[in-house]
């Protein structure tokens, strides 16, 4: 009867991962939060299927069966502090709150772009900080995001472009920052505009990014130097936020080990 219920649980938690991943992938969503749980989703459908064969092989091979008792094992620790990262990751996600408190400069960090065009995310971004520019039109608007893998324009220039384009923001207004390919180079980069501007690091600075991406990049903003953020969150599209959480989980951790924060 166990073993029945645990291969029903894998076989649905395998198709749901891989079925919402796939349709991400073939979105040109490809990333580790989604190649990653779309390879947990086939190892869990496998289980699922070939339990009674699985289970033959590894009573013939004990080696075998440690092994396999040993990687379950360590999954389910890994699973354990990814639903506490996740739990703790919610607790922080606030969205932005009126009236907003006055700042010196509004960093909108980016979000990638496909050919050219802001993607659903990105574009949140940019969406969710136009009431925080047109409230403080006397605040710079640095947009930070350089060139990525296929793509010809900068991040930075097409954020600027979409600010004027969809909300009337104007070009001069905006300063684009657009050598950028990591937080923490957006955060390195945004900090020679901000002195040209007469803006120092202790002066407060918006950061416009999305909900579950602020608790990394308020630590390695004030990693930096920065220090007093105002963070503005912006909805991530149900579509994506899971694995977005799921991405971002292991870009905390390598955050943390590159001493980024």
């Amino acid at each position: 009867m166990l073993i029945n219920i645990t291969r029903a649980l894998l076989l649905i938690i395998g198709l749901v991962l891989t079925i919402d991943c796939t349709l991400l992938i073939a979105a040109d969503k490809i990333n580790f939060g989604t190649v990653v749980p779309f390879l947990m989703g086939i190892v869990f459908i496998t289980h699922a299927v070939f339990w009674s064969k699985i289970q033959s092989l590894l009573s013939k091979h004990q080696y075998l069966r440690r092994v396999w008792k040993t990687l379950w094992a360590g999954f389910g620790i890994w699973l354990v502090s990814f639903l506490m990262f996740a739990f703790t990751l919610h607790n922080h996600i606030k969205q932005p709150n009126e009236p907003f408190e006055k700042v010196e400069a509004i960093i909108i960090l980016g979000g990638g772009i496909q050919d050219g065009i802001p993607t659903p995310t990105l574009a949140s971004r940019l969406d969710t900080a136009v009431p925080l520019i047109e409230e403080q039109p006397e605040a710079i608007v640095i947009t930070s995001g350089g060139v990525g893998i296929g793509e010809t324009r900068s991040e930075g220039e097409a954020m600027a472009q979409y600010l004027y384009a969809l909300h009337g923001i104007p070009l001069n207004n905006i300063y684009q920052e657009k050598k950028s390919t990591s937080t923490e180079e957006n955060f390195l980069f945004s900090q020679q505009i901000l002195a040209d501007k007469g803006i120092s690091l202790e002066d407060p600075i918006a950061i416009v990014t999305s909900d579950f991406h602020i608790p990394r990049s308020k630590a390695i903003a004030e990693q930096q130097g920065y220090t007093h953020i105002v963070t503005l969150a912006s909805p991530t599209p149900l579509a994506i936020r899971y694995n977005s959480w799921f991405r971002e989980y292991f870009a905390y951790i390598s955050g943390w080990i590159l001493g980024e924060y």
